[in-house]
């Protein structure tokens, strides 16, 4: 009896391919960079837990989602009654109702109620539209406030992770927690001022035209025109500057293309931007028609600068000039490539790992899954004798292609990873010493030795697939609802199970098989 020649090639394959990958792990990064570009350069992507760094756990404020969106359907429900030539007062948000509110000139006939009905309906779905006599108000179901809440959630991780990679960090973990909470965890980093900097600003870019139809002090004292409001400046030190801008937005932020650090011509650190096709168009449009009077470009309810618009801006393209240094310059930049935040985040926890407790944890790590090692491959050798020998050598391999999986899938490997790595090799041989036992009972019943081996494989290969089966359905649910290091400990499992079905069964095989061929042993001395 002997293995088909395509199996051993694709068995021998699968363990050279793996030992390929694995192999960057034994050099430090300084010496792979010196290595030549065919070879792969590759390892596995080491926890916060290893190798040091930042944790941080950010709450996001969900608060203003809902009053920031039906802000933005303010003119919209606006736009569609003046079409329809309803007449109305006193437009404006009902944040307690989560509603946008308005009272009608006078009621109206059935058959008119039914059209602004439908007309309300077509602003948004989501609204349920109440008419009382004269009062009006369009409210947000809760389903659609959860909806927008969680929409907002997953927006703000994302430009979390846009933020994070602009700044060169390394493999950060970004993740959700709870309904509300954002887990970071960046390796490397122990001073995460800089990041949390960057975080903890929304960014939210827009351009406004000031209104000049009233004088500063006039509005300041409390008469401030409808649709417009008051808002303050940083440009000189320690002195506010305020500013009457109108709350209609000729741009946002949303319609930028990319924006870098620059210098402007009087050697002051500045910002040059670059909007896309539809932001170009409207910034044109408004700086035509305004020529001679002053915009605002407002970020984050801040006014960064206020200039004249001294001609038309058709090329879609220009600079915001304010009290920068060149760090901060670089960091509004990053802001606004990766996009506003939907909701501000606050820090509610903040860990720092100091590299030598993760060069501890490597260490112990390295120290236990040696101390596994040997003793599984002393315990086989001594049990099983010259088949114990081939488990504990398909038990290397499966280490091997394991660290070679982690590190081609971008895994991360923590501290708990190790832990399951440890596992691992434990249930790998586990499958062997059912095999060896089968094999054992085969010999016992007079079969010959090949016989024996073939009947001792084909009868345990139900029980070790059933085992295998049970312990990856256990890693799914750590997957699913754990988080963190629970998760790295899943990952780890399900590779290094998956991994032990080819080295424990298909591996063992092929070299058992080779060895009955090649020296004819009478037997096996188990």
């Amino acid at each position: 009896m002997s293995t088909p020649q395509w199996k051993t090639v694709l068995i021998l394959l699968t363990c050279f391919i793996g030992i390929w990958f694995a192999l960057p792990n034994l050099f430090s990064k300084k010496t792979l960079e010196t290595l030549p570009s065919w070879f792969p350069k590759t390892q596995v992507n080491l926890g916060l837990d290893l190798q040091g760094g930042s944790h941080l756990l950010l709450e996001a404020d969900l608060k203003n989602v809902v009053h920031d969106y039906l802000v933005g359907l303010l003119d919209s429900t606006r736009f569609a009654l003046r079409k329809d030539k309803i007449g109305y007062a006193h437009l404006h948000t009902d944040l307690a109702q989560h509603a946008i509110v308005f009272e009608l000139r006078s009621p109206l006939e059935a058959e008119d109620q039914s059209r602004l009905f439908k007309t309300l309906q077509n602003i948004d779905p989501d609204f349920t539209v109440q008419i009382d006599g004269v009062h009006v108000s369009l409210i947000l179901s809760e389903f659609a406030i959860s909806k927008r809440e969680k929409s907002a959630i997953s927006q703000s991780i994302e430009i979390v992770r846009r933020r994070i990679d602009e700044t060169g960090t390394k493999e950060p973990t970004i993740q959700q927690q709870g309904s509300n909470r954002i887990l970071i965890q960046l390796p490397g980093i122990d001073n995460p001022e800089h990041v949390k900097n960057l975080l903890g600003q929304t960014a939210k870019l827009s351009f406004r035209l000031l209104d000049d139809s009233v004088a500063l002090e006039e509005a300041m004292a409390g008469h401030v025109p409808q649709g417009s409001e008051i808002l303050e400046s940083e440009e000189i030190a320690s002195q506010k500057v305020h500013y009457v801008v109108r709350k209609a937005i000729i741009v946002s932020g949303e319609t930028l293309l990319d924006a870098q650090p620059s210098f402007d011509d009087k050697g002051r650190a500045s910002v040059s931007f670059k909007f896309d096709a539809i932001g170009a168009k409207k910034f044109a449009d408004a700086t035509r028609a305004n020529v001679g009077k002053r915009f605002a470009i407002i970020l984050d309810d801040k006014v960064i600068s206020a200039p004249v618009i001294s001609e038309p801006i058709t090329g879609g393209h220009g600079s915001i000039t304010g009290n920068f240094s060149v760090q901060e310059a670089s960091d509004f930049a990053l802001l606004l490539r990766a996009g506003a935040l939907p909701a501000p985040l606050h820090v509610l926890e903040e860990r720092t790992v100091g590299p030598d407790l993760g060069a501890d944890s490597i260490s112990a790590g390295q120290h236990a899954t040696i101390f596994s090692i040997v003793l599984i491959a002393v315990f086989m050798v001594i049990a099983y004798a010259a088949i114990g020998f081939i488990a504990d050598v398909a038990m290397i391999f499966n280490l091997v292609l394991l660290i070679a999986a982690l590190s081609q899938l971008g895994a991360t490997l923590t501290l708990p990873g190790i832990a399951g790595v440890a596992l691992t090799l434990g249930i790998a041989v586990d499958a062997n010493v059912l095999i060896n036992e089968r094999i054992k009972e085969e010999l016992r019943l007079g079969k010959r030795l090949l016989v024996a081996i073939d009947s001792g494989y084909k009868r345990a290969m139900s029980t070790i697939i059933d085992s295998n089966l049970t312990t990856l359905i256990g890693s799914l649910l750590l997957y699913i609802f754990g988080t963190g290091p629970i998760r790295g400990f899943a990952v780890t499992l399900s590779i290094g199970i998956l991994i032990s079905m080819f080295t424990a069964v298909s591996l063992t095989r092929l070299i058992l098989i080779s060895w009955v061929n090649w020296r004819h042993p009478k037997t096996l001395w188990i």
